[in-house]
This record gives C-alpha cells, structure tokens and sequence, in this order.
C-alpha cells in the first residue's frame, strides 16, 4: 500500500524541503513554502509508471510543420515572438495596468480575424461591453472575434469548446478562478492551477493561447516565478506614462530570440507599430547647439539612436547638485569623475544635468563616452555637429573600451544620415562605408576628435 508522506514546496520556485521553514533556502523569498503531499511507494521509490497512450517515436518522423509560426499581421509584434504565434504555444504578455495590453490584444485579434481564422477574447476584468466600446474605437470589430466576459475556468473551456478557435485572449490570468482549487482569486495556488490547465489545453488541441499578467511594483512578472517556466514565451509591455512610446520586449522565448525589442505608439485611435523609433529619440534642430551629442544604444538586437543634452551652472553650494533623467545616474557621476579627474574639468562649482530626448532610457555603458562629449561640449561652449554619433565605454583610467555590435550601431547611424562616428580604437569589427570614422583610446582623443569635428550643414 502506497503511504502518504508529507514534503514542503516552495510556491514561488518549486523547490522541495523535508521540513517547514520561513524562509526557502533557494530563492530566498519569505512565507512560500506550503505542504504537499506525495505519495510513496511500498519499496520507498517513486510509483511505477504506466502504459503511455502513444509511444515514443524517433525525432525524424515527427512533422515540423505542425510548429510554424502564423504570423500575427503585426510586424512588430512578430518580430518579438520570432515570426508570428505558434499553435499550441502559451504567451504571457505582463505590464503595468494602462500601458495598452487590452488594446495591443484586441488589435491582433483583429488581424487574426481577418486571416479567417476564430479568435475567442476572454475578460474577467471588464464588461463585455466595455471591450466593445474599445474595440469600435479601435476598429477592431470583426465577426470572427468572439468575446465573453467569464472568470471561471470551468466555464472557459466550455467557450473554447464551443467556438473551437485557433487563438485564445485570457485577460487576465489574475482574474480566473479554478473551482475546487484552495487559495483566493489571484493567488499562488490559483494561479498556477489555471496556468497549468490552459496550457494542457493549448498542447491538447494546437490552440494559441495569450494571458495576460499583471506585474508587481517593481515591475516583475506578478505570480509564482514557476508560472514563466509554464509557458513558453514571456513578454513585457513596458512604457512611460508620460510619453506614447511603448516597448513589447521578449523575456524568454521558445521559438525565437529572447532579446527582440518590438516598438509601437499609444494613440486615440488605438495602437499603431512603430518600425522606425530612432526618430523619435533625436531632437530635430535647424543648427549645432552646446551639450548635445548623438549616440547609438542596443535595446535587444536593436540599435536605436538617440540624444544625450547636458546643461551645466555654477553653483554656490558646498555639494553642487546633479540631476539625471533617462541614465544611470551611477554611470553618469563616475564619468562626471573620470572627466574630473583625467582631463581636470572644472565641475567642483558646477551643477550638472543630464537628460535623453523623447523618453528614452539608456543604461548600458555605450553611452559613456556621449556624456562625457556632452558635458565637455558645455564646459568648452563648443558645440559637436549634429552629424556626429559617438559610441564607447569610458574606464576609470579614462580609456575608451569597447562594446559590442559597433558594426550595427554604426550601420544605422549611417542610414539615418550621420556622417561621422566616433568608436574605441580596439573595434575589430567591419564597419560600414560611407561614413567618417574616428577611433580613439582614451577620453582626451575622443572629446578632441568631437569638439574638432567640422560644423556641417543639417541634412
């Protein structure tokens, strides 16, 4: 006879523990670990498994095209998932409340429905007349988009059955309730008990199926950390409520490239895919102006072009203030020093700011050497022509240090008509033609090289 034997399972990582503790010892989050029971067999090892309904067959006679991608009619979109929505795969859209993931949804839905094939949108948040309204605003009405309102899993997969669509909208897996399932609505326990039956439903029957999730404040996945191990593409909305540019970036994909960046802006009219966003990060101006130098950042596989503008100010406190916006303001008061102390800027009276243009966040360390170019073009009032990009990591010892994909940073600076580039002099990569490039070692060649820089015409 088979005994019951208790363990203990963390929650949010799945871990197993012989006893309870507060705390699990491999994620280290507090209060997750629950009892569960398994069962043991007569010997002490694991139950004897049984006759599977079909066997295992070598992997050159499964059929491959039973997984190709259909594309979702937004490019965008699909370049994140990796050409399109496979069927039978889970997504996970996650973002803050607003962002635009209803209004993302129910525009994909909309070209699905007009490829032929079913759509079922399923809310457990709004009204099924509220997502009407919002899909006439949108245009997003189509009679192949089938829409009800239902929190019950139960009663879910009744409309699943009953429809029979390719594509599945759950909005939001928050929202949904297994019945008989301890825990609340939301919960750990519920949650993962209505992402594990949908996704057997997806494998099932080759269903595409989209939940949407909602985040926590510091902008994690909210759930169990096992519910991004459930599914097989995980992506995060992500935008400034003060700006209409959002970003859909892939955190974990299956069948693509986890690090795709797809670019859209928020309108009246709904949401529409931006495939150009560089334009959005430069300031048009008629004529070269102190404190602004163009740089290329990497968002993903993306190389998105953008504009650091700094402004300095003497100041008459002990501390002069330094103000950021859209950096890393550790990265931007360790150049501050770097200039400081290798080139003696003279920034002890000096209040500094520092911002991007349009939005943008830029963290990694290409934008060094743009700050510090930036805020000597200040200090000198000399401005850097607008035509000019600068791209490199500044160490401490104020050396100009390679980063990764110049060649492509380059190349799309070239298309939007940058005719100088400013890189680190260890770049071994094939750069383009058809533009000026400078390379320097330290920071001294480099802000020489940018403040020497011919003023050209705009173009």
């Amino acid at each position: 006879m088979a005994k019951p034997k208790s363990s203990f399972r963390c929650s949010a990582c799945g871990h197993s523990v012989a006893k309870w503790v507060g705390r699990c010892p491999d994620c280290g989050e507090w209060g997750t670990v629950d009892e569960a029971a398994t069962t043991i067999g007569s010997r002490g090892n694991a139950v004897g498994g049984v006759t599977p309904t079909s066997p295992a067959r070598p992997i050159t006679e499964i059929d491959a095209n039973s997984s190709v991608a259909i594309p979702t009619g937004i490019e965008e979109l699909d370049r994140v998932l990796g050409r399109g929505v496979v069927p039978g795969s889970v997504i996970l859209l996650a973002g803050e409340p607003g962002v635009g993931k209803s209004t993302l949804l129910l525009e994909t839905v909309k070209h699905w429905a007009h490829r032929g094939q079913k759509a079922l949108y399923l809310t457990g948040e709004e009204s099924a007349g509220q997502v009407r309204m919002r899909a006439e605003r949108t245009d997003a009405v189509h009679e192949n988009v089938y829409l009800a309102a239902e929190s019950d899993l139960a009663t879910i997969l009744g409309h699943v059955d009953a429809v029979n669509p390719s594509l599945v909208v759950v909005d939001s897996v928050q929202t949904v309730v297994a019945t008989g399932t301890d825990g609340v609505t939301g919960g750990v326990t519920q949650i993962r008990a209505v992402t594990t039956a949908l996704v057997s439903m997806a494998k099932n029957r080759g269903i595409a199926v989209v939940l949407v999730g909602h985040v926590t404040k510091d902008g994690a996945v909210a759930g169990p950390r096992s519910l991004e191990h459930l599914v097989d593409v995980v992506l995060s909305f992500e935008g400034d409520k003060h700006s209409s540019l959002r970003m859909v970036r892939g955190i974990k994909n299956r069948f693509g490239a986890a690090d795709e960046v797809g670019c859209f802006e928020q309108r009246d009219d709904g949401i529409h895919q931006v495939p150009d966003p560089s334009g959005i990060f430069l300031h048009q101006r008629d004529a070269d102006v102190t404190g602004s130098t163009t740089m290329v950042t990497m968002d993903g596989k993306r190389a998105l072009v953008g504009e650091i503008q700094a402004l300095a100010n003497k100041s008459t406190m002990a501390t002069p203030r330094r103000a950021v916006s859209g950096l890393d303001s550790a990265r931007v008061s360790m150049v501050l020093a770097v200039l400081q102390a290798r080139l003696g800027a003279p920034l002890n009276d000096q209040e500094v700011y520092l911002a991007t243009v349009g939005g943008m966040r830029v963290t990694e360390p290409a934008a060094d050497l743009a700050i510090a170019l930036s805020v000597s073009s200040v200090l000198d009032n000399t401005p850097i022509p607008h035509t000019t990009v600068a791209i490199g990591e500044v160490g401490l010892a104020g050396e100009v240090r390679r980063v990764s994909a110049v060649a492509k940073r380059v190349t799309e600076a070239r298309r939007l008509g940058f005719r100088h580039a400013i890189i680190p002099a260890g770049t071994d990569e094939n750069l383009p033609s058809g533009i000026r490039v400078t390379r320097v070692g330290n920071l001294n060649q480099a802000v020489r090289a940018g403040l020497a820089s011919p003023v050209e015409a705009p173009f």
